[in-house]
């Protein structure tokens, strides 16, 4: 029996037709440039996002990187981010010429530990970045009062979190703005680069207009230095295809996710969704020792994994300059080390899951792990 870590083509299920004819209208209807798929895709998103403003950009780093540019930050500002997190967060940060501040894991939830944010807090701190990691969401009421309380701004990283709630209030509405990623693999996800900025800030998000498209909202009028990032129209009429069936998704995804926590109790540690918090579950990591030794038996077996992430940014060449060690970040080093991800989408069945499972407890005998800090 062999298990797929992902198969994107089962998102497609039943609307093939509907997606060809998404892309055909496209095709021949002559204007591909920033047209009324994407005019549509991005009130249909603001609406599922319940926020007033949506703004299609070319992919999730430009969207971070254009709130935080629209934001007007500078080299010297610093910006609080994620030890554990895709280093995406931080190269948005690091665009803007600012320098990213990381703050370790919470040992539970795997996101961002609220309680060790004020000590990282400066005078030149400008941002707060919240990475709503694996489906699960960070503890948006704190981090909203400790912003307030050193008059910062919150920007969501919600590339993982398409649809998720904080308190009954849709993921993408909880800061002061939030970017989205619709890479293949996202809970939402187009068929190639796409990203969507969300706000409730109407001069933000008129500036954000302008920044994407050369710094220009009347042709050949460039009223400042601006980048070249739009949400293309295929992937925007992908996108208002696949969007109304992205709640049915991810009740699927939290289904599979409680038969993984129900018939692997025990054998693994699992993260603990945020208090208030209802998952949508883009991956489904456990913390195991022997991580790559069990990696290689759940091939052979003909179960597929992944590792998010085995070099954390802190810890990549590409930020060697800030002079970050193992240690630094105790609960991030751990993920770093025990984390696997184990196959969960659209593609996998019941049968799948108890599969896995059953070989966890039968061949692997994994003990039950705890993450200390």
């Amino acid at each position: 029996m062999k298990t797929n870590y992902l198969d994107m083509l089962v998102a497609q299920d039943g609307l093939q037709a509907e997606l060809v004819q998404a892309c055909s209208d496209v095709v021949l209807s002559g204007n591909y440039i920033l047209g009324k798929n994407v005019e549509a895709f991005e009130e249909n998103f603001a609406r599922y996002c319940e926020t007033k403003y949506c703004i299609g950009v070319g992919n999730g780093l430009d969207a971070l990187y254009l709130i935080l540019k629209a934001w007007d930050l500078r080299p010297g500002d610093e910006v609080i981010v994620p030890a554990n997190t895709y280093i995406a967060s931080w190269l948005a940060v690091s665009m803007t010429g600012a320098i990213p501040v990381p703050v370790d894991a919470h040992s539970e939830t795997w996101n961002i530990d609220v309680s060790k944010i004020a000590e990282k807090v400066t005078p030149r701190t400008k941002v707060i970045m919240a990475v709503h990691l694996y489906g699960n969401l960070a503890e948006m009421d704190a981090i909203n009062a400790l912003a307030a309380q050193y008059k910062l701004k919150v920007i969501e990283d919600a590339a993982q979190a398409h649809g998720a709630r904080y308190h009954g209030k849709r993921v993408g509405s909880l800061g002061h703005a939030a970017g989205f990623s619709f890479y293949p693999t996202k809970n939402l996800g187009a068929v190639g680069d796409a990203g969507a900025i969300t706000t409730d800030d109407a001069d933000l998000a008129e500036r954000i207009k302008r920044l994407r498209n050369y710094g220009s909202i009347k042709k050949y009028i460039n009223t400042e230095k601006g980048v070249n990032s739009r949400l293309d129209e295929i992937q925007a009429a992908i996108l208002n295809v696949k969007l109304p069936h992205l709640d049915k998704w991810n009740n699927y995804r939290s289904q599979m996710a409680e038969l993984y926590l129900k018939n692997l109790s025990g054998e693994f540690s699992a993260l603990k969704p945020t208090s208030g918090v209802e998952a949508v579950w883009h991956i489904f990591p456990i913390c195991v020792e022997r991580r790559d030794e069990i990696q290689q038996e759940l091939s052979a077996a003909g179960i597929q994994t992944l590792v998010h992430y085995p070099c954390p940014p802190y810890l990549s060449p590409a930020y060697a300059e800030l002079g970050f060690k193992l240690g630094d970040f105790p609960v991030s080093d751990y993920l770093a080390g025990h984390m696997l991800s184990l196959p969960l989408g659209l593609h996998t069945k019941e049968k799948d899951i108890l599969y896995i499972c059953d070989f966890f407890k039968k061949q692997l005998l994994v003990t039950e792990t705890a993450i200390h800090e």
